[in-house]
C-alpha cells in the first residue's frame, strides 16, 4: 500500500498499462539484474515515458529511476518478481537519470546515466529518507508521549476518584478531557501494544457486545456514565483505567516506536477518525466524537510539525495538507459549546455532515503520500 502510494507521489501513470509480451522487445524495455541494472538504455528527449521494467534476475527486486547526483527518486517498481516485467511512467525533465537496483541478498547497484539536455520541468526527484534521519523525530515524539501520558496518569485518576465517590456528573465531565488527552497520542498506539485495547477498546467482535465483562477502558466507562450504570458498578471500570494507564506509563521508557509508523500515523489517524468518529460508531452516550475527532486533528499536526523538516524539501503538496487540516479544524470547533460540550454528529445537519466528511477526505487525499515519502529506505 506504502510503494503504491509513492509510486503515486513520484509520479503519475498515464492509465493501466499492460505487461509486454511477444516475441519482439518493446523500444523502451529496460532489462535488469544482479549483474546489471538498465545497461544500453537511453532517452531521446522529455516528455511522458513509459519504461517496461523487465526482471531477468532469479531474485524479486526493486527497481528505482533516480537522479545519480544525490540519490533522490523520481519513480519506483517494487516487488518485481523474477521473468516478470512491469511499467514504470514519468514525466521526463531535463537532468541525470540512472536506474538503481535493488535485489534480494544483493547490494545495491546503479547502473549508467542518462543526462536529457535542456532546461525542461519534468516529475521531480524526492531525495529517500533513511532510517537515520527518523530517529530525531522519533526520539521527540516518544518524548511528547511521555508527556501526555502524564497527564493522562493524573486524570485517568482523578476521574477514577469521581467514580468511587459516586459523583458521577463530576465523573462525566472529566471523562472527555481524559479521553482527548489519550486520542491526542494517536501515532503511538501500534506501540502501546495490547494497552491501547485496554485503555481504548471497542466491543466489537466481543460476546456479549457492550454487555461483554472482557469490554475495558474509556468506551466502556463512557457507556456506562451515559447509560445510568451506578458509581458501584462502574468503580471497577474506572480502577481498571486508572491501573492500565499506568502501566501503560510505565512501560513506556522502554517501548520503542517503529519508524515506519512515524510517517503512516499522519494518514490513519484521521482515516480512523472518519471511519469511527464522523460516522458516530464510537458514540457510547457522550456524543462527543466530532471532539475526538478534533483531538486526532491536534495528533497529526503534532506529527507534521516533528517531521515538517523532513517534509518541507520533499513534499510540494505540504501546504495543502496544512490548509486542509485548518479547513477541519475549524469546521469541527464550530460545534464546541462554552460549557466544554460537543454536539452530537448524529444531530449535525447533512450538509454540515457532508462537508465536514468532504474536507476530512480530502486531507486524507493530500495526507496519503507522506506515508511513502517518509519510509525509511537502502540507499
Amino acid at each position: 500500500m506504502r510503494r503504491a502510494a509513492l509510486t503515486a507521489a513520484l509520479a503519475v501513470s498515464a492509465g493501466v498499462l499492460a505487461a509486454c509480451g511477444g516475441s519482439t522487445p518493446p523500444a523502451n524495455l529496460v532489462s535488469v539484474s544482479n549483474g546489471g541494472c538498465g545497461v544500453g538504455w537511453h532517452l531521446a528527449g522529455p516528455g511522458w515515458h513509459t519504461f517496461q521494467i523487465y526482471n531477468g534476475a532469479a531474485e524479486g527486486g526493486e527497481v528505482d529511476l533516480i537522479d545519480p547526483a544525490n540519490g533522490a527518486i523520481y519513480a519506483e517498481v517494487n516487488g518485481l518478481g523474477p521473468g516478470t516485467t512491469s511499467p514504470m511512467s514519468l514525466d521526463v525533465g531535463s537532468g541525470s537519470y540512472a536506474f538503481r537496483c535493488l535485489f534480494d541478498d544483493y547490494d545495491p547497484m546503479t547502473g549508467p546515466t542518462v543526462v536529457v539536455a535542456g532546461h525542461t520541468r519534468g516529475t521531480p526527484a524526492i531525495l529517500p529518507i533513511t532510517s537515520n534521519d527518523l530517529l530525531a523525530p522519533a526520539n521527540e515524539y516518544h518524548a511528547y508521549v511521555a508527556t501526555g501520558l502524564n497527564t493522562l496518569v493524573s486524570q485517568a485518576d482523578a476521574l477514577a476518584a469521581d467514580v468511587r465517590a459516586g459523583n458521577l456528573s463530576a465523573a462525566r465531565s472529566a471523562w472527555l478531557p481524559a479521553h482527548l488527552t489519550y486520542e491526542r497520542l494517536g501515532a503511538a498506539y501500534d506501540s502501546f501494544g495490547n494497552f491501547d485495547d485496554e485503555i481504548d477498546g471497542r466491543p466489537d467482535g466481543l460476546a456479549g457486545g457492550v454487555n461483554s465483562p472482557r469490554w475495558t477502558g474509556f468506551y466502556r466507562l463512557e457507556y456506562g456514565l451515559w447509560h445510568g450504570q451506578s458509581g458501584h458498578e462502574l468503580t471497577s471500570v474506572a480502577n481498571t483505567l486508572a491501573a492500565d494507564v499506568r502501566a501503560l506509563r510505565t512501560s513506556w521508557p522502554s517501548t520503542e516506536i517503529n519508524l515506519l509508523d512515524i510517517g503512516l500515523r499522519t494518514h490513519e489517524i484521521l482515516e480512523n477518525a472518519l471511519e469511527f468518529q464522523l460516522t458516530g460508531h464510537d458514540d457510547y452516550g457522550s456524543g462527543s466524537t466530532l471532539a475526538t475527532t478534533e483531538a486526532n486533528v491536534q495528533g497529526t499536526f503534532e506529527l507534521l510539525t516533528i517531521l515538517h523538516p523532513l517534509l518541507a524539501e520533499r513534499y510540494s503538496g505540504l501546504p495543502a495538507v496544512y490548509t486542509w487540516l485548518d479547513r477541519l479544524q475549524t469546521l469541527l470547533n464550530q460545534n464546541s459549546r462554552p460549557n466544554g460540550q460537543w454536539l452530537a454528529v448524529w444531530r449535525l445537519s447533512l450538509s454540515a455532515r457532508q462537508q465536514i466528511d468532504a474536507t476530512c477526505s480530502q486531507a486524507l487525499e493530500e495526507l496519503a503520500p507522506i506515508a511513502a515519502i517518509t519510509e525509511p529506505r537502502i540507499t
